[in-house]
């Protein structure tokens, strides 16, 4: 996986990006699979609804949260790796977390949605050419390729997993 250059991603997702280890993309959504799947399936179903503080996210809300996102950020990859020029409009996080409930829900049952989710996103991503994954368009006002997507895909997910270990654990 090659190094982004700073025109590829807005600049709020550089944190996200740093996370990202060196490595092979596929090999890198595996893995990033794995750890957060053990990582909730450690966590118990006994804590799903556990908040770290008033008004913030459950952990499975957390989860949900990571599994919105990356179907966000892999329709976005799709369409830019199609040529789609259609600018592509942002999202506002806590709206979706509001008009989900996750408290009918199991964090295996969850689980389950966001392990479909990453076998799509390897699926597809597997199949991106070297100019699919170079192709850039617009989300959120800003340039991003379907490389830095991914990037942005396995940063995030890193990131609330370093998160929920600090504030929830």
């Amino acid at each position: 996986m090659r190094k982004l250059k700073k025109n590829e991603y807005a600049k709020y997702y550089k944190p996200y990006i740093d996370l990202v280890p060196d490595g092979e993309l596929l090999s890198i959504l595996e893995s990033s699979h794995q750890e957060t799947q053990a990582f909730f399936l450690s966590v118990g179903e006994i804590n799903g609804n556990y908040r770290y503080a008033e008004g913030k996210w459950s952990l499975k809300e957390v989860l949900i949260h990571l599994i919105d996102t990356e179907q966000i950020m892999a329709t976005r990859a799709l369409r830019i790796a199609r040529k789609d020029k259609t600018p592509l409009p942002g999202f506002e996080q806590n709206d979706y977390v509001d008009n989900v409930n996750v408290d009918l829900r199991t964090i295996a049952d969850l689980m389950e949605e966001y392990t479909a989710m990453r076998k799509l996103t390897i699926i597809m991503f597997k199949y991106f050419t070297e100019e699919m994954l170079n192709e850039t368009g617009t989300a959120s006002g800003n340039p991003v390729s379907v490389l830095a997507l991914a990037y942005i895909i396995i940063g995030h997910e890193i990131h609330h997993r370093e998160f929920i270990r600090a504030r929830y654990l």
